[in-house]
């Protein structure tokens, strides 16, 4: 683990590292796998989350981070001349700290502006000042810190056409060269790239994009990269992938996964939870086969922090690891595909994994989260011993007992099917003194 939560006894330290889950405990990290291949394997974070597991997990894990919303122009200029940088700092701090790149994002889009910016009236010259001056103070607040920026996000329509927007509609296509013009001269280490969704394969969303790069590179507009989103559906990894990444790679730039998620109509289930790491392997594939590829980041990293629920009712499950921070069968893909080997769970097992969320002088709340993969449960009880006289006070999602140093919790009345991919959680307060070492939970 890198990070630790400061001002803690240290014997929560153990406890906390116990958080971790376990399945990977073994395993090389996925950030010294694509270390080894050259590649980049990054996750999108917020940065309000960068602590606990959630922080153990992106610090030890990928070797790159991109802010999900922080760098927007929305988010750091909320009212004109007005800023916070707040969240965005956090989040590069935090990857200089675990020894991460950090890839901007994102500069010039339609989408995410704040309302000042929207809802203003501009001239053609206002509007290119404008442009000029947010990528000049942002790149330049960022200068020789981040390795690359999104510096135009989604510019094309399904068919290619442009798409319509406040810079389109003020400033014609000449905006594009403008972007990354101004980004080189704020920041003429980082790396700048386009960025788009529905390009992963070719088609004529792709071939527009293509045809784009390559006019700036022969108008000599500094365009270093290609970002292909792959927001993607179970199932359906385009079979042009690998060809559509050469191409570009094949103008002299380089190209980059930028926010993969392959997401599943919900609840997940084993059969889906297969496909998906399939996919996920697939997309891995493609991009180590590519040496101009520079690596993959996950659009979130655990299903907890996607955007996939709220956008698409019904859909998720689009994350390697699940909501409990349990890693999935897509994880292991992903290692797979960088060369390492994984130990995943045995197919047709359930785990039990204990923790210990917070602690006081004289107490401690615990959790205890049951995960099941290629097994389903429709009832459970685990149990563990304790080993230094800590005693259950109150417990919650459970019924549990407990008889000397022997605790048996069993499932409520509402909650226990626990489905194959699903997992649950139950709770408890518990008194302790002196020590409060982690016990070895096992299922009934």
């Amino acid at each position: 683990m890198r990070s630790l939560r400061t001002g803690l006894p240290l014997l929560l330290v153990g406890a906390l590292l116990a958080m971790a889950p376990a399945a990977h405990a073994a395993d090389t990290p996925l950030r010294d796998l694509a270390a080894a291949k050259g590649k980049v394997i990054g996750t999108a974070v917020t940065g309000s989350k960068l602590t606990g597991t959630y922080g153990d997990i992106a610090g030890a894990q990928f070797n790159s981070l991109t802010p999900g919303n922080a760098m927007k122009w929305g988010s750091v200029e909320p009212t004109r001349g007005t800023y916070n940088w707040a969240e965005a700092d956090q989040i590069v701090d935090f990857a200089e700290a675990h020894g991460q790149q950090v890839r901007g994002h994102t500069l010039v889009w339609h989408s995410q502006n704040p309302s000042w910016l929207t809802n203003g009236t501009w001239t053609q010259p206002q509007l290119s000042q404008l442009l000029n001056d947010h990528i000049a103070l942002e790149v330049g607040r960022y200068k020789g810190r981040l390795a690359a920026w999104d510096v135009v996000n989604e510019p094309f329509n399904e068919d290619g056409t442009y798409r319509q927007t406040l810079w389109y509609n003020g400033l014609g296509t000449g905006y594009i060269a403008q972007a990354l013009t101004a980004a080189r001269a704020a920041d003429p280490a980082a790396r700048l790239y386009i960025n788009d969704y529905n390009v992963e394969g070719v088609n004529a969303k792709s071939t527009a994009l293509y045809n784009l790069v390559k006019s700036l590179k022969e108008q000599g507009v500094p365009i270093d990269g290609v970002g292909l989103q792959a927001h993607l559906i179970v199932g359906q990894v385009p079979s042009t992938l690998q060809q559509n990444i050469q191409r570009f790679a094949d103008l002299g730039v380089d190209v980059a996964i930028t926010e993969l998620d392959i997401r599943m109509a919900l609840p997940s289930d084993t059969a889906k939870l297969t496909q998906q790491a399939a996919d996920y392997k697939a997309v891995m594939n493609a991009c180590v086969a590519v040496a101009r590829c520079a690596g993959v980041t996950v659009w979130g990293f655990t299903d907890s922090d996607s955007w996939i629920p709220s956008t698409f009712p019904g859909q998720g499950a689009a994350t390697p690891y699940d909501e409990n921070y349990a890693p999935k069968p897509a994880y292991h893909a992903i290692a797979e595909a960088l060369g390492g080997t994984t130990t995943p769970p045995p197919t047709g097992a359930c785990t039990a994994a204990y923790s210990v969320t917070s602690q006081w002088n004289t107490g401690f709340t615990g959790q205890v989260t049951i995960s099941c993969s290629g097994a389903a449960l429709s009832s459970w009880k685990a149990v563990w011993t304790y080993g230094a006289g800590q005693q259950v006070t109150q417990a919650w999602n459970a019924n549990c007992t407990q008889s000397g140093a022997a605790v048996s919790c069993s499932n409520a009345s509402y909650n226990g099917t626990v489905p194959a991919g699903g997992s649950v959680t139950f709770g408890f307060n518990a008194s302790w003194s002196g020590s409060n070492p982690v016990p070895t939970v096992t299922l009934g």
